[in-house]
C-alpha cells in the first residue's frame, strides 16, 4: 500500500504549481477535444456551442478537482488580479502562469494524439492556418478575417473583465454570497455566458495560457511559424488583453460595488468604530471567508 506521507509534497508553491498545472490541463483537455470533434466531422458531431459547452464543464471540473489547493485560478489573468487585490503574493504568479501555460500544452498534445487520425483525413495531411481545411483553430484562437486589430483587442479586454467583475462577487458575505460547493458551477455558467456571447469576433481566449499553450503546440507540432506570423501577428492580443481586462474588472467591482457594500457587523467585543473602517478598505481583508474566495479563483 502507498504511504501519502512519503509521496506527499512538501513545498507549498510546488503543489500549487501542480494543481494549477493539471487544472489547465482539464480545462483544455475538455475544450479543444470539443473543437476537434466539432472541426474534423465537418459539423456533424456537434457545433460551435458544443464548445463553449465543453470548455464550461472543463472550468467546472477542474474547479472541483484542484479549489482545495490554489483555488483554481487556471487562467494567468485571473492570477494578475487576486495579485493586485493582495490575495496572492506576487511571487506566485510566474509560477502559477508556467504551470498553466504547461497544463494547455500537454492538453493540446494529448488532444492531437487522440484525434491525430481525423485531423490527418479533415486537413488531408497538410497541417494550416488558413483555408477551408485548417486545423490550427481546434488548438489556439484566431480573429475572424472582419475584425479590426483594436476591435479584437477590445473584445478581449471586455470578455475578460466581465469574467472578473462577475466572479469576484460570489464570495463576498456582505452582497449574496454563492455557496461554496456551488461556486464551480457558478462560474462555468458564467464562463458559458461569455462565450455564446463574445466568442464570435477572436475565440473567445480571456486566457493567456488557454491560447499561448495550444499555439506554442501547434508551433511545434508541424503548423510551423504561421500560428504567430498570421492575421499581422495577432498573437499577442489574446495574451495582453485578458491581462489588462482582468485587471480592469477587479477595479471596476471595487469602484462600483464592493466600497459600498455595508460595513460588517462588529463584533460583540466592539473595537473602534475608526479601526473596523480603515480595515474593510485594505484589499488583504476583503473577504471574511478566505475559502469561498479561494474556491472563487476560475
Amino acid at each position: 500500500m502507498l504511504n501519502r506521507r512519503v509521496l506527499r509534497v512538501r513545498n507549498p508553491l510546488i503543489r500549487e504549481c501542480m494543481a494549477e498545472f493539471l487544472g489547465t490541463f482539464v480545462l483544455l483537455l475538455f475544450g479543444c477535444s470539443a473543437a476537434a470533434q466539432v472541426k474534423t466531422s465537418r459539423e456533424t458531431k456537434g457545433q460551435f456551442l458544443s464548445v463553449n459547452m465543453a470548455f464550461s464543464v472543463g472550468v467546472m471540473s477542474a474547479m472541483y478537482l484542484t479549489k482545495g489547493i490554489t483555488g483554481a485560478h487556471l487562467n494567468p489573468a485571473v492570477s494578475l488580479s487576486f495579485c493586485v487585490l493582495g490575495q496572492v503574493p506576487w511571487g506566485r504568479l510566474v509560477p502559477y502562469f508556467l504551470s498553466q501555460l504547461l497544463g494547455a500544452y500537454v492538453a493540446s498534445g494529448l488532444v492531437y494524439l487522440v484525434y491525430y487520425d481525423a485531423i490527418m483525413e479533415f486537413s488531408g495531411g497538410v497541417l494550416t492556418v488558413y483555408g477551408p481545411n485548417e486545423t490550427a483553430s481546434i488548438f489556439a484562437t484566431y480573429p475572424s478575417e472582419y475584425i479590426s486589430l483594436g476591435s479584437s483587442f477590445l473584445d478581449q479586454v471586455v470578455g475578460t473583465g466581465m469574467l472578473m467583475l462577475c466572479i469576484l462577487s460570489l464570495g463576498e458575505k456582505r452582497n449574496t454570497p454563492a455557496p461554496p460547493e456551488l461556486i464551480p458551477a457558478i462560474v462555468a455558467a458564467i464562463v458559458l455566458g461569455i462565450s455564446m456571447s463574445m466568442s464570435a469576433n477572436c475565440g473567445g481566449a480571456i486566457n493567456p495560457a488557454r491560447d499561448l499553450g495550444p499555439r506554442l503546440f501547434t508551433l511545434t507540432a508541424g503548423w510551423g511559424t504561421e500560428v504567430f506570423t498570421c492575421y499581422n501577428y495577432w498573437f499577442w492580443v489574446p495574451l495582453v488583453a485578458p491581462l489588462i481586462g482582468g485587471v480592469l474588472g477587479t477595479f471596476m467591482y471595487l469602484i462600483f460595488i464592493h466600497w459600498h457594500l455595508p460595513d460588517p457587523d462588529p463584533p460583540e467585543s466592539l473595537t473602534p468604530l475608526s479601526t473596523i473602517s480603515d480595515k474593510v478598505l485594505q484589499p488583504s481583508t476583503m473577504w471574511d471567508n478566505g475559502e469561498v474566495l479561494k474556491a472563487a479563483r476560475l
